[in-house]
């Protein structure tokens, strides 16, 4: 891995950690945004593409950029990285966030259940079944939009 490849995997981890902090303070729970996680599971999956894109390697990665998954045209020129705070944007209100997606479910409205989930996409990468996936490569993804 090159330095600078750690240092992007590095400022992701540090900023999705750092969005873990719930609501008065509380540290979010992995183990509860894995139940929640359970709501993405009719169109994603962990390790696989389905209906939706894996979700291995989300954090970090530059939004519509999993290599041979049929994105809508507004998620492949959304022109950003995935990070806690867009992430928590975009589980809010997929619609309003990026019009044009073809995610059409409803969002997370809860923000604890959103920083739980968040908690746990962001450590599910050291997973095995993550372990067994080749990330998506930002080298390999179009430019960023300003």
């Amino acid at each position: 891995m090159s330095i600078v490849k750690a240092a992007v995997c590095a400022c992701a981890i540090v900023m999705a950690l750092s969005a873990a902090v719930r609501a008065g303070g509380r540290l979010a729970d992995p183990a509860h945004g894995e139940q929640v996680h359970a709501r993405c599971l009719a169109c994603h999956a962990l390790a696989s593409d389905r209906v939706g894109p894996r979700h291995c390697g989300l954090i970090g990665r530059r939004a519509g950029s999993v290599p041979g998954f049929d994105y809508s045209p507004a998620m492949k020129s959304a022109g950003f990285v995935w990070n806690a705070a867009r992430l928590d944007r975009f589980l809010t209100r997929p619609l309003t966030m990026l019009p044009g997606t073809s995610m059409t479910y409803d969002g997370v409205p809860d923000a604890l259940d959103r920083a739980d989930l968040i908690a746990y996409l962001a450590q599910v990468d050291r997973s095995p079944a993550c372990a067994r996936v080749a990330p998506a490569s930002a080298a390999a993804s179009p430019p960023l939009q300003r």
